[in-house]
């Protein structure tokens, strides 16, 4: 069943320039790149991204970062890959991640993990409404 998800490549994916390899990844796994835009996120829609974690101890560390810097976000799309993006991603932690993930490969800590991707159909629904409220 073919589904779109919501892939973010975050600050520290930029800053170390790893979006090209990123995307390599995900294009040679097949998947098409439906929408993509290079953006900074202000705290209030990084705080509406985020919603659910709002009073958990991590919450304000993820905002201050995940506002640090520019972000990639994109729109992807193919089979299964809600489930396939959460794969490829790896653990969070990037010291459980499987080897040959992302996380695994390029990781340094559980916060700096670089990338972000929807985990059920109905956040995926509600991420891409919020960060392309236009596509199709």
């Amino acid at each position: 069943m073919t589904e779109r998800t919501l892939v973010l490549l975050k600050p520290d994916a930029i800053e170390r320039g790893l979006a090209g390899e990123i995307i390599r990844r995900i294009e040679d796994r097949g998947f098409a790149i439906v929408a993509m835009d290079l953006r900074a996120l202000t705290r209030e829609f990084a705080t509406k991204h985020y919603e659910e974690h709002v009073g958990r101890d991590y919450f304000e560390p993820l905002i201050e970062f995940m506002t640090s810097g520019p972000i990639v976000a994109m729109v992807i799309e193919g089979p299964e890959v809600i489930r396939a993006w959460r794969a490829m991603q790896g653990a969070t932690n990037p010291f459980e991640a499987a080897p040959g993930t992302i996380r695994a490969d390029f990781a340094t800590s559980n916060r700096l993990n670089l990338t972000h991707g929807s985990d059920t159909a109905e956040s995926a629904a509600r991420e891409i409404a919020l960060f392309f409220p236009n596509l199709k």
